[in-house]
């Protein structure tokens, strides 16, 4: 069956029922479901070894930073600093430890967590080297570009004191 041409005459949603069927269950009936779906769900993580819960674990926070990345919105809380946090965090590692994996002091990854310094491409590279290529160097590289360019965009009182030092500007205007 040719997709576009049933596309065309059909919406998503009438679509969807065409191929899902509705199911109307009572209260019981759902409370029923969803208590059958939480032990299918016990099941499958009680069996998940150590190595499969990290790498779901890791999988799941390069998909969140590629989603973000993805998207158009600039969210202030979404930093190079929180990924590396929730980074380490799936780790289970102390950051003393992880520090010494990656060969930098310990006093420099807090203040990369806390975002009061930004990273060195050496530290991207090492990051994308340690998640045996997981989280790719060019991710988190992405996420630093975005916050210059958020601060860029942003940022009124720069523009007010770079102002002084251009001069002679063009008389077209673009805009």
């Amino acid at each position: 069956m040719n997709t576009k041409k049933t596309r065309v005459k059909h919406t998503p949603g009438e679509l969807a029922e065409a191929y899902v069927y509705p199911v109307t269950l009572t209260p019981a009936q759902k409370k029923e479901a969803d208590k059958q779906l939480k032990a299918a769900r016990a099941k499958v993580q009680s069996e998940m070894t150590a190595e499969d819960k990290l790498t779901s674990d890791i999988l799941q926070l390069r998909f969140q930073l590629e989603d973000y990345l993805n998207n158009e919105k600039f969210d202030p809380r979404l930093k190079f600093s929180y990924f590396l946090k929730a980074y380490v965090q799936l780790l289970n590692k102390k950051r003393k430890v992880f520090a010494r994996e990656i060969n930098i002091d310990e006093t420099e990854l807090s203040q990369l967590i806390n975002d009061h310094r930004h990273p060195s491409e050496n530290i991207i590279i090492r990051l994308e080297l340690h998640s045996n290529n997981a989280i790719p160097a060019i991710a988190w590289y992405k996420l630093i570009e975005r916050e210059k360019e958020h601060y860029i965009i942003t940022n009124k009182t720069i523009r007010k004191q770079e102002e002084k030092h251009v001069s002679n500007r063009l008389t077209v205007d673009i805009d």
